[in-house]
């Protein structure tokens, strides 16, 4: 009888201390639960979701952000350059007024230009319509002839006409049909084994392993031209930085590793000299941007990948992309249930808000001077980031660390450094989407080619990618600026100083390419 009030008190701890831990259990095994359901939404939206971050939940967020562009517009008339907003209007664009035009005329016969009443038809006017008509791509022969020339006095010799230096030595390839074929793989995204079946309609039988080898040489002509713009890259102040993945076939590694495909641009919403350049790298190891970068001082703008981390110094400050930081919270809105997307007042959609608040004075902002960014982003858009970083301090305890939402704030808080450090400068953009999409076509074209062979392909690759986009970046059209460099470049023989090359930079050809429409 004594003996029992004594373990009642140690059964009733360790009955409470089985049922804490059953609690823990079911905690962890809830937050396992919701995070399985999160992905599981996040995953089915990415496969038969729309694409765009633009979602019908948010409407009320860029609604806001039209009405933030409105009272920007009355609060900055004192600005000496204002900023006009029109709403775009639905319709047909009209058709280019650059492109050749032949005008057929429809008039009726004499004998019909007469009324019912017995007198003569009169001209009342005209109605005008216009339709688009396509001439297929047509193929010639050169036939070079070089004329011999000798002396019958003296029998010297024979001296023959020069002919000028060509792309390829030895080859029928012209610097024009290198040029085709260079921008229909990339830019166009038309690989090699399609534009192989494109010739033989046309009854020119080339091969894929011809064309490739056409390719691999006119890369290797281009590749001194390549790394001049390298050299005139690294003296910018701002770039942008980006990667994404390459499945290089034979690359010497005993396991189907991917590979990656660098992206380096200027990144200023003023670059005077624009440059877009790829670099091929078997890894994504952040040492390799390092050492393409070594030499830059300035800003470089990118994601929040952890390997450019080894390029971060006194010299080089990274930036980070607001763009990738709204998509986390974007995600966490996405792996919400339906029912919970409609609350406007949820973690994601509040977030969300801030952001757009954000973008819409980058909007306003757009065409102002590189001095008046820099104010007015003091002005307004450094109390906004104030906001949003104490909104994240305060809910960063409230979320649990793997879920999608914790995920974004503590994203947004790591990067928060680089994040804000756009405002310091007029002339950095807000986020690193120019970068990203310079990258698409190589992202659209590995779609449809899926591979290269080896890494000399991979590197012919980013070369004329390289310049392909580079000639965009400065509103050339690429087929026209690859034909004049195809054709200018085997002139300077094979020995030439680096500065030689200048006379070809796309921005010292403005008046001797045809622009990009």
């Amino acid at each position: 009888m004594n003996s029992l009030p004594e373990t009642l008190p140690d059964e009733t701890n360790a009955l409470q201390k089985m049922v804490l831990d059953y609690q823990s259990t079911v905690d962890q095994l809830q937050e396992k639960l919701t995070w399985y359901e999160e992905q599981f939404r996040l995953f089915q939206h990415q496969r038969f979701g729309a694409s765009s971050e633009k979602c019908p939940d948010q409407m009320e967020l860029f609604n806001e952000a039209e009405s933030i562009l409105d009272a920007l517009k009355q609060e900055e008339t004192d600005l000496e350059e204002t900023v006009s907003y029109q709403r775009k209007k639905p319709g047909r664009k009209p058709l280019s007024r650059h492109l050749p035009r032949e005008v057929v005329r429809y008039e009726l016969p004499e004998a019909e230009r007469v009324c019912d009443c017995g007198h003569a038809l009169h001209e009342a006017g005209e109605d005008t319509s216009e339709q688009l008509e396509i001439i297929p791509a047509q193929i010639k022969l050169i036939e070079h002839v070089q004329v011999k020339y000798a002396c019958r006095a003296c029998e010297n010799g024979i001296i023959n006409a020069p002919k000028p230096a060509q792309p390829i030595p030895r080859s029928f390839a012209s610097a024009s049909l290198l040029a085709y074929i260079i921008v229909a793989k990339f830019m166009d995204s038309l690989p090699l084994y399609r534009q192989e079946t494109i010739f033989k309609r046309l009854s020119i039988d080339l091969s894929r392993a011809t064309l490739s080898i056409w390719v691999l040489k006119s890369a290797e002509l281009l590749a001194p031209f390549y790394d001049r713009l390298h050299e005139l890259l690294i003296l910018q102040k701002i770039l942008q930085a980006d990667e994404t993945t390459l499945n290089v076939i034979q690359d010497g590694r005993e396991t189907k590793s991917k590979s990656y495909m660098w992206l380096y641009q200027s990144g200023g919403h003023e670059a005077e000299c624009p440059i877009v350049l790829y670099e091929y790298q078997a890894t994504r190891a952040g040492a390799h941007a390092a050492s393409f970068l070594q030499g830059f001082s300035g800003h470089l703008q990118v994601d929040g990948y952890a390997g450019y981390h080894a390029l971060a110094s006194d010299d080089c400050l990274l930036v980070g992309c607001m763009a990738h930081a709204r998509r986390k919270f974007d995600e966490a809105l996405k792996a919400l249930p339906k029912a919970s997307r409609k609350n406007k007042m949820g973690m994601a959609q509040t977030a969300l808000r801030k952001f757009t608040r954000l973008y819409a004075f980058e909007k306003q902002f757009k065409d102002l001077t590189i001095e008046q960014r820099y104010l007015l982003r003091q002005e307004k858009c450094k109390p906004l980031l104030d906001d949003l970083k104490q909104w994240c301090d305060d809910h960063v305890t409230r979320t649990a660390k793997d879920s999608t939402i914790g995920k974004a704030i503590r994203y947004t808080l790591n990067q928060w450094s680089s994040l804000i450090r756009y405002i310091d400068d007029g002339n950095i953009h807000i986020d690193n989407n120019a970068a990203e999409r310079r990258i698409k076509p190589f992202v659209i074209g590995r779609k449809n080619w899926l591979f290269n062979q080896t890494p000399r392909g991979a590197n012919a690759s980013a070369l004329l990618y390289s310049l392909v986009q580079t000639a965009v970046a400065n509103n050339l059209e690429p087929f026209d600026y690859l034909k004049y460099l195809l054709t200018e470049l085997p002139k300077l023989g094979r020995h030439y100083e680096p500065e030689a090359l200048d006379q070809f930079l796309p921005w010292n050809l403005i008046e001797k390419v045809k622009p990009l429409k």
